[in-house]
């Protein structure tokens, strides 16, 4: 009990001491890289152009993903990205991609559209997805985020899926 109070006290601190943001992370010329956790979704289609990490399983099928993403500010919290990932189900083996752009509002509130996409190994369909994204950066330090938010993927291939897939998801994010 004694461990869980002191880690429970010291992630109260430690968020009491986040920094606010001056937007210089966000500025004209800074880069970006950052890794994405999503939680939402089922079945292959949800987990299938994931750029990300995750791990879904279920029943006999298990699906994990690894990736990440980066970018450029061209303009003052505008951000130009691209991300690529690679996943394994069961044996078939799912490379990933994502191109967009990533918008922060007031330097704190991140929105993003992209067009994400994925080679699945022997497939005749392959998914391509318009997703949408919105949440809110807590700065850790200058140079370290966390960004909680939500995301909609609306297909663009009715062959493959015609299931739009709404997600939570937590992203880490590095500026420099």
């Amino acid at each position: 009990m004694k461990k869980f109070t002191f880690s429970f006290l010291a992630i109260i601190g430690f968020l009491f001491s986040v920094q606010a943001q001056d937007g210089s992370q966000t500025s004209q010329g800074s880069w970006l890289i950052e890794a994405n956790t999503g939680f939402g979704g089922d079945g292959l289609a949800a987990h299938s152009a994931n750029t990300g990490f995750g791990l879904v399983s279920s029943g006999d099928a298990t699906i994990w993903s690894i990736g990440a993403e980066g970018g450029y500010f061209i303009a003052d919290d505008l951000a130009l990205k691209a991300g690529l990932g690679y996943s394994d189900f069961d044996g078939t083996t799912i490379f990933s991609y994502k191109l967009g752009a990533k918008y922060y509002v007031i330097s704190t509130v991140p929105v993003q559209v992209d067009i994400t996409g994925a080679s699945i190994q022997d497939a005749t369909e392959n998914p391509l997805w318009v997703g949408l994204q919105g949440g809110y950066a807590i700065f850790l330090t200058d140079h370290i985020s966390i960004e909680p938010g939500l995301r909609y993927n609306v297909s663009l291939n009715e062959d493959f899926s015609d299931d739009g897939i709404f997600e939570f998801r937590i992203g880490f994010a590095l500026f420099f």
